[in-house]
C-alpha cells in the first residue's frame, strides 16, 4: 500500500457536506492536488472535479471506509466533491492528498 500525503490545511482544508436525495457539494479547492481522500457516514455516490455533481450513476462508496480518488491531472480550475445518498441521508468528509 502506498502512503498518501495530506496537503497543507491552509490551502487544502478538510471539508464536509451533508447529502440527501439531492446532491450536496463541498466548497471548492484550488488546483494542485493529485487526489482526495473521501469517506462517508452512509453508502453514497460521489463525483470529483470541476463543477462535480453526483448522481446515481456516479462512483459508489461504502460507509466509514476512506477511499482515495484520483483527480484528473492539470485541472486548472477550482474543484469540489459532490455526494448523493444511496438510501439514507449522511455526510461526506474529504481531504485533498498527493500520492508522494
Amino acid at each position: 500500500m502506498e502512503l498518501l500525503r495530506p496537503l497543507a490545511d491552509a490551502y487544502f482544508p478538510a471539508q464536509t457536506a451533508a447529502y440527501t436525495a439531492t446532491s450536496a457539494e463541498t466548497a471548492t479547492w484550488p488546483p494542485g492536488a493529485q487526489g482526495v481522500m473521501v469517506w462517508s457516514t452512509t453508502p453514497c455516490y460521489v463525483s470529483v472535479g470541476v463543477n462535480a455533481q453526483a448522481t446515481a450513476s456516479s462512483t459508489p462508496i461504502p460507509a466509514y471506509t476512506p477511499v482515495p480518488i484520483f483527480l484528473e491531472p492539470n485541472i486548472g480550475a477550482p474543484w469540489r466533491v459532490s455526494a448523493v445518498r444511496v438510501a439514507d441521508n449522511g455526510s461526506i468528509y474529504c481531504k485533498p492528498i498527493n500520492i508522494r
